[in-house]
């Protein structure tokens, strides 16, 4: 629970995909804003000196006046088809990059849990070992006393101790998969690699999140229905389907344009009275825009259309990979799950076999070859039987996540 936990907070691809989801969220916000107008405060100073024709008599005449218009304009301009699409496409993008952000929420808690696994499994092995360094050791010192006694070969003696120092050797290799595993989950979850993580599990048991026998349909429907990954490809299905129709329709809505100041004109000729009143204007208009960016641009229309083509032949694609991994998880847990009975089975065995030889040591007819192998057979059987259960419950969670199942801290599994 833990591990999940700092995966959700600290995992950097998922601080990523959150900064990713903020990007959308600015950029409807952008969108919307076109339809706000704008306020412009200021002031105008307009001065003539030369000819200029009078209204409305016609005459031209050499004048020198000025004018100044102090107030604030407001003026709105809204391509209104263009920012009702965008708004729309907008909207749609947020949707998938939140759709986006709780994939990688899952990928990431998928990770840490499988890197977990791996510690976990990387630490069982290691303690198989350990006991088998301790059996050999013990072993050896026997053989140790027996041939100083007399009564033993010197060759068993060494055949002993080579054992002991393959297991010493492999020991060693089993501690360094442990410290690789253990900075392996500091990735993860982006903590300090130099701090060796140790999992809080003493030992591996199976783990059940899945029955063995689910249905394999009902698996790939639930992963169609949940998997953020789908989600958000609609989500981005849609926005392009958005873009296309503001490519199409959005030209066919006018822009829409206003003016209005509000504020004092005034103004003479120079050298003359300076005249000073309120004043007012108002302005509105309508237009279409035709050409590049407007009505009869099939380029751009054709290109909506070729991206919305795109994008669903992408949803397909993943769809396709979806039912993929739902089909693959589900053969490896069937396949985890049937080679844990088997490795159980093996390693009572392998025990039993380990038991009866050291009986026959005890009365004397035993053979130091026979002891050895009976060792080897039950260190590689424990061997087998830790690998298939942390791959096990890795492939639990594997599919999990594959059917679009939560991996948070409140999934732990059945023991």
């Amino acid at each position: 629970p833990t591990v999940l936990r700092l995966a959700g907070a600290r995992n950097l691809d998922v601080q990523i995909a959150r900064e990713g989801l903020n990007e959308a969220q600015a950029s409807r916000q952008t969108a919307l804003e076109q339809f706000i107008p704008s306020l412009t405060p200021g002031i105008t100073y307009h001065q003539r000196d030369g000819m200029a024709q009078a209204v409305p008599a016609g005459t031209v005449s050499d004048t020198h006046f000025q004018s100044y218009a102090p107030g604030a304009t407001v003026a709105a301009q809204v391509v209104l088809g263009d920012s009702i699409y965008q708004a729309l496409a907008a909207k749609q993008l947020v949707m998938a990059s939140d759709q986006s952000l709780e994939a990688q929420r899952e990928d990431a808690a998928l990770s840490a849990a499988q890197a977990y696994f791996d510690l976990v499994k990387a630490k069982a092995l290691a303690d198989v070992i350990q006991e088998a360094v301790s059996i050999s050791r013990d072993y050896q010192q026997e053989l140790h006393q027996a041939v100083g006694a007399g009564i033993a070969f010197r060759g068993d003696e060494l055949r002993v101790q080579t054992q002991t120092e393959s297991y010493e050797i492999s020991l060693r290799q089993a501690m360094e998969k442990q410290r690789i595993a253990a900075v392996n989950l500091a990735q993860v979850l982006h903590l300090d690699s130099t701090v060796d993580l140790v999992p809080h599990d003493e030992d591996l048991v199976p783990l059940r999140l899945f029955p063995t026998n689910a249905a394999l349909d009902s698996l790939v429907q639930q992963a169609l229905n949940a998997r953020p990954e789908l989600k958000a490809g609609q989500a981005l299905i849609m926005a392009a389907r958005d873009a296309k129709n503001g490519a199409v329709y959005g030209p066919l809505i006018p822009s829409v344009g206003a003016q209005v100041f509000a504020g004092g004109l005034g103004g003479g000729y120079q050298g003359g009275p300076d005249n000073f009143g309120h004043s007012e204007d108002y302005l509105l208009g309508l237009s279409w825009r035709i050409g590049p960016g407007g009505l009869f641009d099939s380029g751009r229309v054709k290109a909506g259309q070729a991206r919305l083509a795109a994008t669903q032949l992408g949803q397909s694609k993943l769809k396709d990979a979806v039912i993929s991994q739902v089909v693959t998880a589900a053969a490896r847990m069937q396949s985890l799950s049937d080679q844990i009975a088997l490795a159980q089975r093996n390693l009572a065995t392998a025990n039993e076999t380990f038991r009866l030889t050291r009986q026959r040591k005890q009365y004397g007819v035993g053979i130091v070859l026979e002891d050895i192998q009976a060792q080897q057979a039950l260190t590689q059987a424990h061997s087998d039987y830790v690998t298939a259960v942390a791959e096990h419950d890795k492939a639990q969670y594997g599919l999990n996540k594959a059917v679009g199942g939560p991996l948070d801290a409140s999934v732990s599994g059945q023991r």
